[in-house]
């Protein structure tokens, strides 16, 4: 034994790492088997391998360093993944939990210090600031649960940075009090300095953050920028006085609108953080912890198990209370109590900060007691914290999977995309991206159906594979997706129950061009999808990229006006025109030209419309003639048995492959009244010849009434 003494404390770097990367990976392994959170495990292997333990490590510079990034992550990582709609909506409660969280620990602790432990004023006040702030330690548990956006979890994360915030600002006071800078003063220009530190990186972080994103994707870069970032702001807040944590947090809270949070960028932070640097913090936490010093008198366990009752009873009181006064759930008051009630390098930051207060020479204002107290008070509060959350995550979860979910209508704009081929998927996405409204900010659905045949599988892996990329294409874009792969023996019937499943709104999908010409141009799952559907599909063919388009051209039938999916398609038409900033062109009757003006100038002024005269539909193929290669030709066409459908359709694919081969080209079908079924599809030329002639009529005598 003596002779593997004799080789502590390591030193050499190398094997001071794997010291570490040991106790990363055996502890979530030792702790899971104990049912205890891991995150007490790491803090117990700090203890163990720490000077006050078998002395295995030095808490050397390395720990220091790993450490502070370890908890500027925390705090980083906790801005980044607030919703901040809700923070705006739920202001008061944040102010009222942040109050209460910090009041009510800080005048209990000042009291019982003074009274039954005896301390001065000042010492006391400390103490109480020490408990009014928390370390949100237990942080990590609940990015394992994925309740990162649950109410009382950012009630929880916006409330300890209140917490600290005014911990921070009576300690700054305290400590001015010992100093020469005093009075309103010393109190005015710290405000405005943290006032101007406020103002300039709401400012600078934002613009900073555009310019690289949107010029710079190599993943190294952008993750290396967002670190920048952070360390820059909590190294200006450290500047003005206050602590990193602070600015590391404002930092995320900034950039949270421009890293989604499911993005590659989002995951790589996210990992790097809890592989390395939050377990480094850990651990350099437990290494701070003297348990010996339990063992030099009654007195010191005492001060302990008081420090840490009233302390811990005040953040149960202020969170259980807060519960009460929101009508939360037990197991939100649970989850609140469980991540305020931690105090990790706050409270040792503070305790130092008293260790260098000299209140009459040679005789400071923390003692050796208060220290081993305060250090011990930390391990207890991690401990409990960390199970606190534990238990709180699990009953919120099993919560939300037992609560029924009431049949919600369709979403009114939930795109579905359906995906075969990797050629042609990203252009599909751009597509729907520049069609989508950007302040709804609605998630999109990508579908790829495999046939139930022999070789279904082989396809299903492929069609995994190719949903994957896509969804990392669609992070990229701050956008949504849920995704799917369906066995089906018919690929219409399969898109059809998907489309319904998910409650979307439209259909995005790649054009299936084929040598024969009418009926095959669509394709026999395509005729039966649009037959059978009555919702807009969007059928597309690219020859070049999307963002290489100079102008739209559009062929309207006449009476589309009188459609349903009117507006729909032409919203979507005027989104994809503002978001390329191409011309757009209409060719229609006067009736419908006029209408669309309007729409367009009242709706999207910003979009270069322009509007020509077409009488007839027999002139699609002249169109032909002006389409260029970095042209967009949309035929908006019509089902069978619609106010707008005529017999000119009829020859639309014949035409469509005579005139426009080689041609960027979109169809779209307009949404529709009523559940169409494929079997009641079926109209003879006569019928429609009639039902034409009654609009015909019925138009004659609105234009009529109008003059």
């Amino acid at each position: 034994m003596l002779i593997l003494t004799s080789y502590f404390p390591i030193e050499s770097p190398t094997l001071i790492f794997f010291v570490v990367l040991l106790i990363i990976l055996l502890a979530p392994i030792i702790m899971g088997k104990l049912r205890i959170p891991h995150i007490i495990g790491m803090v117990l292997a700090g203890m163990v391998v720490g000077e006050h333990g078998f002395n295995i490590l030095t808490r050397d510079s390395s720990f220091e360093l790993f450490g502070k990034v370890g908890l500027l992550y925390i705090m980083f990582l906790a801005g980044l993944e607030m919703d901040l709609e809700s923070v705006k909506k739920n202001s008061r409660r944040f102010l009222v939990f942040g109050i209460l969280t910090c009041m009510i620990p800080l005048v209990l602790t000042y009291f019982m210090s003074m009274w039954l432990l005896g301390y001065s004023h000042t010492a006391s006040f400390l103490l109480g600031c020490i408990m009014a702030s928390n370390t949100l330690i237990a942080y990590p548990i609940i990015s394992r649960y994925g309740l990162q956006r649950n109410s009382s979890v950012m009630l929880s994360v916006g409330s300890s940075m209140l917490s600290l915030f005014m911990a921070l600002m009576m300690l700054a006071a305290l400590s001015a009090s010992y100093g020469e800078q005093t009075g309103v003063g010393f109190w005015l220009l710290f405000l405005l300095k943290f006032a101007v530190f406020c103002a300039a990186t709401a400012w600078a972080i934002p613009r900073m953050a555009r310019y690289f994103l949107r010029r710079y994707s190599d993943a190294v870069m952008q993750f290396i920028f967002v670190l920048a970032v952070m360390f820059l702001s909590a190294a200006l807040s450290e500047a003005i006085g206050v602590e990193g944590i602070v600015g590391a947090f404002m930092a995320g809270l900034i950039l949270n609108r421009y890293i989604p949070h499911v993005s590659s960028l989002m995951n790589r932070i996210e990992f790097t953080g809890n592989a390395i640097f939050i377990p480094y913090f850990l651990i350099g936490v437990g290494m701070l912890i003297n348990i010996g010093s339990l063992f030099e008198g009654p007195r010191m366990w005492g001060v302990v198990l008081l420090i840490a009752f009233f302390g811990t009873f005040g953040k149960a009181l202020a969170a259980y209370v807060s519960s009460l006064l929101f009508r939360l759930p037990k197991s939100a008051g649970h989850m609140m109590f469980g991540l305020t009630c931690a105090h990790a390098a706050g409270a040792s930051a503070m305790v130092m900060v008293g260790m260098r207060l000299e209140v009459s020479p040679g005789v400071y204002l923390v003692n050796d007691e208060i220290l081993n107290g305060v250090v011990i008070m930390i391990l207890i509060t991690c401990i409990i914290s960390s199970m606190m959350a534990e238990r709180a995550a699990q009953q919120i979860v099993i919560a939300n999977s037992q609560q029924p979910t009431a049949n919600s209508q369709p979403n009114d704009e939930k795109i579905l995309l359906c995906v075969k081929y990797p050629e042609i998927a990203p252009q599909l996405l751009e597509l729907s991206i520049m069609m989508r409204n950007e302040k709804l900010n609605r998630g999109l659905v990508a579908l790829n159906v495999v046939y139930d045949d022999n070789k279904a599988a082989v396809h299903r892996t492929e069609g995994l594979r190719l949903l994957e990329r896509l969804q990392q294409r669609a992070s990229a874009a701050d956008i949504q997706m849920q995704t799917q792969v369906r066995l089906a023996s018919n690929i219409a019937n399969g898109i059809k129950h998907a489309f319904r499943e998910f409650g979307c709104s439209e259909i995005i999908m790649g054009m299936h061009v084929h040598t024969d010409v009418n009926p095959k141009f669509w394709g026999e799952f395509i005729q039966s999808l649009y037959n059978g559907l009555n919702r807009q599909i969007v059928l597309t063919r690219f020859v070049q990229p999307l963002n290489t388009l100079r102008r739209i051209q559009v062929a309207v039938p006449s009476r589309a006006e009188f459609e349903p999916g009117f507006h729909r398609w032409l919203q979507r038409l005027a989104r994809m025109a503002s978001n390329l900033d191409c011309r757009i062109q209409f060719h229609g009757r006067n009736e419908s030209l006029e209408l669309i003006r309007e729409y367009i100038n009242n709706r999207y002024p910003n979009v270069r419309g322009e509007y020509t005269y077409m009488a007839h539909w027999n002139e699609l193929p002249r169109l032909a003639e002006n389409i260029q290669e970095d042209h967009m030709f949309v035929v908006v066409t019509a089902r069978k048995g619609t106010i707008s459908y005529k017999n000119a359709l009829e020859r639309l694919p014949k035409e469509l492959q005579q005139h426009f081969s080689g041609k960027n080209l979109m169809i779209l079908f307009p949404d529709q009244y009523g559940t169409q079924k494929e079997e009641s599809m079926t109209f003879t030329t006569a019928q429609h010849q009639e039902e034409n002639s009654i609009y015909d009529a019925i138009l004659r005598w609105i234009n009529n009434r109008k003059k």
